[in-house]
């Protein structure tokens, strides 16, 4: 609980400086374009996010180093972590890093928890899967591009105030509670501290979007993500590897249907943006959001909806994380509703119950 506490006040207060230093009128590192398809604020806000996120954990782990038998370890995650942050963080101020870049930095950063962790992907309780997992030249790449696939994800899904912050710590707070479960003291006190630190940015972000998580804060939220789940799998035979799959359903399954809706059914390339994410279909639709206050008001409603579809993968996955067969289960189930309700949507077939919020 320390740990949790020491950094969400971190997060918080460097989140707090750079709110401070926009309303005072200074914009380096801010957003100020208003106008492209996943754009819903109106004035300039921080990117930098991140910063405070990763100022936490950093101090956190240097803390831990002295006090704690699994300090070092934390450490080590944190280093680990550091390209995926900071190619996103020059996404963040300069605008010119490329997606390409980005999703290179995030393997990286992956390549290094193999390296400094062990954190690899070995086993999917698929025979021939695993089969072929037992190879290094196999597992080591899978693992990478899971890491930064993940990374990626989070900041796929990163488009309204609180929406990606609260699904982040939802997950950390799953594989906080398995790791309790197994008894493994490392990955419990990182999953904490992540919560902490989303939590401290949580709370300036949640309504008015004060401060953006911004691409470094996604890239590494969905690096701690990855590499804790991976480890957790790796460490404890009796953890599901379907328990990580299913914890990440809803980003995992909102980046796969974004590539297919792009490359095969538009024709476009995979990383141009555009307004056809399930998040910006409930924004337009089920909120019917206009512009002014309209958007001001249905922009943090859109993320409670997206929170209670998140939860419909993270709770079955916290709750049957060594059951292998309800977990299949649940990751079929989470595809049906995910497709049935993008469709009502756009067939503008809402049914009436899920508009609670209008």
């Amino acid at each position: 609980m320390p740990y949790l506490l020491s950094s969400a006040a971190i997060s918080f207060l460097i989140a707090l400086f750079f709110v401070r230093q926009s309303s005072n009128g200074v914009l380096w590192g801010s957003d100020s374009d208003f106008g492209g398809p996943q754009k819903f604020h109106s004035r300039p806000v921080p990117r930098l996010g991140g910063v405070g996120i990763f100022a936490a954990l950093v101090l956190c782990a240097a803390y831990a180093r002295w006090w704690t038998p699994v300090g070092d370890q934390l450490a080590l995650l944190v280093a680990c972590a550091f390209p995926a942050l900071a190619f996103g963080l020059a996404e963040d101020v300069t605008f010119a890093v490329r997606p390409r870049t980005r999703m290179l930095a995030a393997a990286l950063s992956g390549l290094l928890g193999v390296l400094l962790l062990d954190a690899m992907i070995v086993r999917t309780e698929l025979v021939a899967i695993d089969t072929l997992l037992a190879w290094s030249v196999v597992s080591v790449p899978l693992t990478v591009f899971a890491v930064a696939g993940l990374s990626n994800s989070v900041n796929i899904i990163d488009g309204f105030n609180g929406l990606a912050a609260m699904v982040c710590m939802m997950m950390f707070a799953a594989i906080g509670y398995v790791a309790y479960s197994v008894g493994d003291q490392f990955i419990l006190l990182a999953a904490l501290c992540c919560i902490g630190a989303l939590a401290g940015f949580f709370l300036w972000n949640f309504p008015l979007g004060l401060i953006f998580l911004g691409d470094g804060g996604a890239y590494f939220a969905g690096f701690m993500l990855a590499e804790l789940a991976i480890l957790l799998v790796h460490r404890h035979a009796e953890v599901s590897p379907w328990f990580a799959l299913l914890l990440f359903f809803y980003p995992t399954m909102e980046t796969v249907f974004s590539i297919y809706r792009r490359k095969v059914l538009k024709g476009a390339p995979i990383a141009s943006p555009d307004a056809w994410h399930l998040h910006s279909l409930i924004f337009r639709r089920l909120l019917h959001a206009g512009r002014g206050e309209g958007r001001v008001h249905s922009n943090p409603m859109t993320s409670l909806y997206l929170w209670a579809l998140a939860s419909l993968a993270v709770i079955p996955a916290a709750l049957f994380w060594d059951n292998t067969a309800a977990l299949v289960f649940f990751c079929a189930t989470f595809v049906g509703v995910y497709l049935w309700l993008y469709q009502s949507i756009v067939r503008f077939r809402t049914p009436v119950w899920l508009l609670f919020l209008r």
